[in-house]
């Protein structure tokens, strides 16, 4: 029998935390509630406990909305069971989300190893985000509306700061980052040219992430991953630096430098997040699944396209929603 849901799961990314995260989880599914004893006291806390502006810090963001994505994860693969309606082929994660999606596809061996990678990369993008008297720098705003806009007014917008187009999320959402002034030139610009109809909202993440200012990040991240052994994918996994499936962006056949090189650069180069989704669809996907706290990338699945089925799991509720549909 066919399976009737091709499912690719993909994990939330940072900016998707909210206080209580994983909590529900936790506290009703022993999968979930394995993972997150596997990331500690400490993460715990922070992921139930912490106020949404100390979930803005990197170094708190980054271990804590990994371990939720693999939490609920767990807990849907545990909830679904052998069910035969429903068949698991790609996953692909939101930038930080990446790293549990390759974590789910064993290419990084184990939770502890990816929570080890994660936390030497949330220092360093903390560390890249700051200026040379330690204040912070970069911030990251969604522009709503036609794409084309969006790109010509980060060119009007840029001066001589940083300011780039990093994440091409849908076809009505593109995201900016890069220096404070040009963001704030960025928003005035839109607000003031009403044709544009650009409506721009300022993102709750520390810094400009995917952008040139994260580049000593990613040089950084190179030297973090050269010991670090990485392994076949046991499942299509899709990346952000291309929108394409794994082996065929780094030409065919698993190259572990290869992929260390994409995993380093991802850190400044822009998510192709509407490709993603297109790819997969075109691999066969007809239902997207999203892991993780919020639902942010199941509302861009369906922007990119209506004929998906879209569900998300980030507590009991969505969980028993999600299984609920797809056993039957």
């Amino acid at each position: 029998m066919t399976n009737k849901y091709k499912i690719g799961i993909v994990f939330a990314g940072q900016g998707s935390q909210y206080t209580g995260m994983g909590k529900s989880l936790y506290e009703n599914s022993p999968a979930a509630k394995a993972i997150l004893d596997l990331a500690g006291e400490k993460i715990i806390n922070d992921c139930f406990y912490k106020t949404k502006e100390e979930l803005r810090d990197t170094l708190i963001t980054q271990p804590a909305v990994y371990t939720v994505d693999l939490a609920a994860y767990a807990a849907l693969l545990e909830a679904l069971g052998e069910n035969s309606n429903a068949e698991i082929i790609a996953l692909a994660g939101f930038s930080l989300g990446e790293y549990a999606a390759l974590c789910a596809a064993g290419v990084i061996g184990s939770f502890d190893l990816g929570l080890e990678i994660i936390r030497k990369r949330s220092r360093l993008m903390k560390d890249a985000g700051k200026h040379a008297d330690g204040s912070p720098r970069g911030k990251m705003a969604a522009a709503l509306g036609n794409k084309e806009h969006a790109l010509e007014l980060v060119e009007q917008a840029r001066g001589d700061d940083v300011l780039e187009a990093v994440n091409f999320n849908s076809p009505t959402q593109t995201v900016v980052a890069g220096d404070e002034e040009a963001i704030e030139r960025f928003s005035e610009l839109a607000a003031a040219d009403r044709s544009l109809g650009l409506k721009v909202k300022p993102l709750s993440v520390s810094s400009a992430f995917h952008s040139p200012i994260m580049e000593p990040a990613a040089i950084g991240l190179g030297e973090a991953l050269k010991p670090i052994k990485l392994n076949p994918p046991n499942t299509k996994v899709y990346l952000n630096v291309s929108g394409e499936e794994l082996l065929k962006t780094i030409g065919g056949s698993f190259d572990e430098e290869k992929l260390k090189d994409i995993m380093q650069r991802q850190a400044m180069s822009p998510v192709l997040w509407q490709t993603t989704i297109e790819n997969m669809i075109r691999d066969g996907v007809n239902t997207i699944v999203e892991v993780g706290p919020g639902k942010t990338l199941s509302g861009l699945a369906k922007k990119t396209s209506a004929d998906l089925l879209v569900f998300h799991v980030q507590d009991k509720e969505t969980l028993d929603e999600a299984v609920l549909s797809l056993q039957q």
